[in-house]
């Protein structure tokens, strides 16, 4: 291991204002990162042999964004739906640009409507489980907001309201 001496003569403005940087630096990612409330997030339970379910939640953005992608580990392809009626038809399919998400209003992802859909699952989601899910966001800026979450499996709808986790980054 190679070991550098830098010279100490750094003055205390200096490391005042880098310290300063730094916080609002840490201060404006948690704030981006905190633009969308998500809340009453649910996975439904599947049976064994099942390849596909849903994920469903409450998501509101205090300024304009868009989900851009979700992410989990049991599941081979992750895709944001929509469900809509044709006539007669029901039809789904994946939202190849996002989810708008205007501000300060609550876009509903639900059974029949907007969701996530989780296919090629690689294992049953269990009613009683949680399963980690990552959502991507990108603001009107382009800038886009990773939010880990713990997502409870039910059989029908959300038993409690779950919380994003710390794990939250810019990119």
């Amino acid at each position: 291991m190679l070991f550098f001496r830098l010279p100490l003569a750094i003055s205390h403005r200096t490391l005042r204002a880098a310290t300063g940087a730094c916080v609002l630096a840490v201060v404006s990612q948690l704030a981006a990162a905190q633009s969308v409330e998500i809340k009453g997030a649910w996975a439904r339970a599947t049976v064994q042999g099942q390849k596909a379910t849903g994920a469903f939640m409450n998501l509101t953005a205090a300024a304009g964004s868009r989900l851009k992608s979700v992410s989990t580990p049991v599941a081979g392809v992750s895709e944001v739906h929509e469900m809509r009626m044709e006539g007669d038809i029901m039809k789904m399919a994946a939202l190849k640009n996002g989810l708008e998400l205007p501000a300060g209003k609550t876009v509903e992802l639900k059974p029949g409507s907007y969701h996530l859909m989780l296919m090629d699952l690689k294992m049953p989601l269990r009613k009683d489980t949680t399963i980690p899910m990552t959502l991507v966001f990108v603001d009107a800026k382009g800038v886009e907001t990773r939010t880990e979450l713990e997502v409870p499996v039910n059989a029908m709808g959300p038993s409690m309201p779950i919380q994003p986790h710390a794990a939250q980054t810019n990119q």
